[in-house]
């Protein structure tokens, strides 16, 4: 029995072995067999993202110049250049809609293009805008040129501005401005008739300085000469068929997808553009640049001036006012500091300064209104001469100068007369005024002398009849520096008997 129990045993011990056995043999017979490639596992939701999603391009700055470029211009666009490329935009665009301006700063902003380590495209929109005059050379410095329907550009004849010191970017230099268009049945490359050697010099190194643009940019030459000698202008196709300027565009995002992938050389580096569905930054000008605006209006510097001198002459007039005279002052350096930005015709402004000396003097001369109505034709003569009109925006107003110099005569007409009324008028001051005034004694001493106040002044007096302090005293004379006086109660008894 216990050997049957024993066998039974020892079966069940060999079937639970076998079993064991199979369980440790059949995973590794399934390592042992190659088996298909696992499924790839699912990237985190962050790669998916990352990885379906292009990566954002770089956003496009956009800088508009409207109305005459002058020094608030160009200290805009210079700035705004330099800030786009620390902010790592990837193209600037100068939206342009300008008559003409100043040499100077139009070189400027022509400098801080060919200096830029961006890319910059000029676009004369909208509709309707032009590139004339210093317009036409900052599109032409551009890398990349674009107009918009029903625009134009050129008119580059330079126009000579002041009678100051010449030479390039001086401010007697020359100032691109509109002219009257020339005949162009053989006119070309013809010098200005009657021109002197000063204007073909003008005319020929503006001529220059375009054509070296446009080879450089690769443009149409032959017409940026043509433009600055005969005055010519082009509408937008015009110019696109004549390869002055690259492209046309309808706006901003048109102008963003025509440019994207074109591969442009900026400082002797090639630059890709990917400016399609690119974000478009405008930069608005700041108060800097509208405060520099103000200050270099020609009309508001004249003004300033001309107030300051004023403020200056009240305050000399009436001292210790002090709200005229620091008033006075600050205009008068503003007006001066606008004035020294702007291409100014020295000798007007000289004929300004005598003129409104001449009217300062008026107010300490007994000269009657003459130095004042001098003063006034001068400085309407330096008013009007003070910048060339012709100038596109900068020009002084007639209106401007002939209501300043309207107001200046009645102020020396009132100052005048008020001068002609207090010269026939009476005395009424000195020592002759104080016969009849009656005095305080302050001080008597033996033998009928003291002191005595007379109308708030301490005097020595003198009198026959004895004196006691606080005694009562009427002046009767004068002898020198000695007031003759009587007492009022002995003069009284002296009235009765």
């Amino acid at each position: 029995m216990f050997r049957h129990s024993g066998e039974h045993a020892a079966a069940m011990l060999r079937a639970l072995a076998a079993v064991l056995l199979m369980l440790i043999c059949i995973p590794a017979a399934n390592a042992a067999q190659p088996s298909a490639a696992p499924p790839t596992a699912a990237p985190p939701i962050a790669a998916q993202s990352t990885a379906a999603r292009p990566t954002a391009a770089p956003p496009i700055a956009v800088l508009t110049i409207d109305g005459a470029i002058g020094p608030a211009n160009a200290d805009y666009v210079v700035r705004g250049i330099a800030r786009a490329a620390r902010d790592g935009k990837q193209l600037v665009i100068l939206r342009i809609d300008t008559p003409g301006g100043l040499d100077t700063a139009m070189r400027d902003i022509i400098k801080a293009i060919l200096n830029s380590s961006l890319p910059v495209a000029s676009y004369v929109a909208p509709g309707g805008a032009r590139a004339a005059s210093a317009g036409t050379y900052i599109v032409y410095a551009s890398h990349i040129a674009a107009m918009a329907p029903g625009t134009n550009i050129g008119a580059a004849t330079p126009v000579q501005v002041g009678i100051g010191p010449g030479g390039p970017g001086g401010p007697g230099s020359p100032v691109p401005g509109p002219s009257a268009p020339a005949d162009k049945e053989g006119a070309d490359k013809k010098e200005p008739a009657g021109g002197g050697a000063m204007e073909r010099k003008h005319l020929n190194d503006a001529a220059a300085y375009l054509r070296g643009l446009a080879q450089m940019r690769g443009r149409n030459a032959e017409w940026a000469e043509r433009s600055v000698r005969e005055s010519l202008s082009l509408s937008a196709d015009d110019a696109l068929k004549l390869k002055v300027i690259d492209l046309v565009a309808s706006d901003l995002p048109a102008l963003a997808a025509q440019v994207d992938g074109r591969v442009l050389t900026v400082l002797g580096r090639e630059v890709k553009l990917a400016t399609r569905g690119a974000p478009v930054e405008a930069a608005q000008p700041d108060w800097r640049t509208r405060v520099l605006s103000v200050l270099t209006n020609p009309s508001i510097a004249l003004l300033l001036m001309t107030l300051g001198i004023y403020g200056m002459l009240f305050e000399f007039m009436s001292p210790g006012a002090v709200a005229p005279g620091v008033i006075g002052a600050l205009c008068l350096l503003l007006g001066l500091y606008g004035l020294q930005l702007l291409p100014v015709n020295y000798a007007g402004l000289a004929f300004i300064m005598l003129g409104l000396a001449f009217m300062v003097g008026e107010a300490f001369l007994p000269s009657f209104g003459v130095l004042g109505l001098g003063g006034v034709v001068a400085f309407v003569a330096g008013a009007l001469m003070l910048i060339d009109t012709d100038l596109p925006d900068y020009g002084i107003p007639v209106g401007l100068v002939a209501a300043v110099a309207v107001t200046s005569a009645i102020l020396i007409a009132a100052t005048a007369g008020v001068a002609l009324r207090t010269r026939r008028r009476a005395v009424a001051g000195g020592p002759s005024a104080l016969l009849g005034e009656v005095a305080e004694m302050l001080d008597a001493s033996i033998g009928g002398e003291g002191w005595a106040n007379v109308g708030g002044e301490t005097w020595r007096v003198a009198s026959a009849a004895p004196l006691m302090r606080g005694q009562k005293v009427k002046v009767v004379g004068r002898s020198g520096p000695l007031l003759m006086v009587t007492p009022v109660d002995y003069q009284q008894q002296g009235e009765r008997s």
